[in-house]
């Protein structure tokens, strides 16, 4: 058992031989009689634990260090590191189209948001503009991925404080959206579609039964939701006035999404600072002022429904046109299609390609393994993802490959407001507060 407690109090521990380590003084407890102990320490006893990286309530690799008095936190510090991936290094040794592949495993439930701000600054970059189809699938690829997000804070938060009918319900109607995303892109997660000066693909024939489908499918189901946690006097108790971060906190700390939105502010890049065309788009900013767990909760089903707002008006706005950019200098793999097996290119392109242009095998060869050139300067481009803002922030010196590649992930930054939220609460509290932070450890180690 690790202990802080006792430093500079005069007590010198005679029942416990004792050694400094780097996370401080570490006991070796041998006995005694405790309400001797109790007295010689004047009632005071704090206790240092950690809780994860292992623990699953930690989402992933999160280490805590609390110290306890009892049952209270009276200090919460978090350690990161443990996934450390190092993507952003990695896509300096890549073209810019391949540098998607990297960054969409960041935020490994956000991974199509990653990709959006990748791409939305490499074409500030290059001064590009993404048609108009391009934009609008786009949009309705993030808004389903914003709901399979929160699905799965639903779940994994209801899992952690014993609500295992909410986990079932949530990760069964994430797997509604990852089979439409699959149906989309081609892969459930991780999926390398949205490139750029557009996306990877044109709409499959027959998404718009698919979306509709689905749309229909979430509108039964979400109100399951409402009856199973809403209403419920134990997930009330667990969760309201737990984990308060007041607005004034919020802005210090430089939290953003659904914590900055639970404590008063309407902060949505959506509307502040459109992208995307999402200035066309009909929808609410759900806000709450209570700051806790419980209206994060609120929050973020809130946002489910305003999600399906935007693709349903997704349906009605997609126009015709093309996909990616009319620029064969930029464009890949905008002219290569799907061959009959599902994968690689079309017969019909590689013959041409091979056999009747070798201008076009050239071109064809140096696009995908040198990249396209990005003039030289430096462009940020924010989005709101599922946990709030994500930025990428690209630096060009002129070449095929980025100079430096950082991004501004949410959960990094919120993760700071941990201690100001769970300090003076109950270890159980611990559990709640940092689910209702909801953080994604592949952005915050990325």
């Amino acid at each position: 058992m690790t202990t802080e407690p006792l430093a500079g109090t005069g007590y010198e521990a005679p029942h416990a031989e004792s050694r400094e380590t780097t996370e401080g003084r570490v006991f070796t407890v041998t006995g005694g009689d405790w309400d001797e102990f109790l007295d010689e320490t004047g009632g005071e006893e704090r206790v240092v634990i950690n809780l994860g990286p292992q623990h699953p309530s930690t989402h992933g690799v999160l280490r805590l260090v609390l110290e306890l008095e009892g049952e209270t936190v009276t200090k919460a510090r978090s350690v990161i590191g443990y996934l450390h991936t190092g993507i952003e290094k990695n896509t300096e040794y890549r073209n810019w189209t391949q540098g998607v592949t990297f960054v969409t495993r960041m935020d490994y439930l956000a991974p199509l948001h990653n990709e959006a701000a990748y791409c939305l600054a490499v074409e500030k970059l290059l001064g590009i503009e993404v048609p108009k189809r391009a934009q609008t699938f786009r949009v309705m690829l993030m808004e389903l991925n914003r709901i399979s997000s929160h699905l799965v804070f639903m779940a994994t938060g209801a899992m952690e404080l014993g609500a295992t009918t909410g986990m079932t319900y949530g990760f069964r109607d994430r797997e509604e959206v990852l089979h439409l995303l699959e149906f989309l892109t081609g892969l459930r997660m991780n999926h390398a579609f949205i490139r750029p000066g557009g996306v990877s693909q044109d709409l499959p024939e027959g998404w718009q039964d698919k979306v509709k489908a689905f749309i229909k499918v979430m509108d039964e189901r979400l109100p399951a939701y409402e009856k199973l946690f809403t209403g419920q006097p134990i997930w009330k108790q667990r969760l309201k006035g737990v984990g308060h971060l007041p607005l004034d906190g919020a802005l210090q700390l430089g939290v953003t999404g659904p914590l900055l939105r639970a404590a008063g502010i309407a902060w949505d890049l959506r509307k502040v600072e459109p992208y995307s065309g999402y200035e066309e788009f009909d929808f609410e900013v759900p806000t709450s002022t209570d700051g806790d767990c419980y209206a994060r909760f609120l929050l973020r089903l809130r946002e489910i429904y305003e999600s399906l707002k935007i693709i349903r008006q997704c349906v009605e706005k997609m126009e015709p046109g093309p996909h990616m950019v009319d620029d064969p200098k930029i464009a890949w793999p905008a002219k290569l299609s799907i061959g009959p097996d599902g994968m690689g290119n079309s017969l019909d392109h590689v013959r041409k390609i091979m056999g009747q242009s070798m201008e076009s095998l050239i071109h064809h060869f140096k696009l995908v393994t040198e990249g396209f050139d990005v003039p030289p300067g430096q462009a940020y481009a924010p989005v709101e993802s599922p946990r709030g803002e994500l930025g990428a922030h690209l630096v060009s010196d002129g070449g095929t490959r980025p100079a430096r590649v950082h991004v501004r992930d949410p959960s990094f930054v919120n993760l700071q407001a941990m201690p100001a939220m769970c300090e003076g609460g109950l270890v159980a509290d611990v559990i709640a507060a940092v689910a209702s932070i909801d953080p994604v450890m592949g952005g915050v180690d990325r």
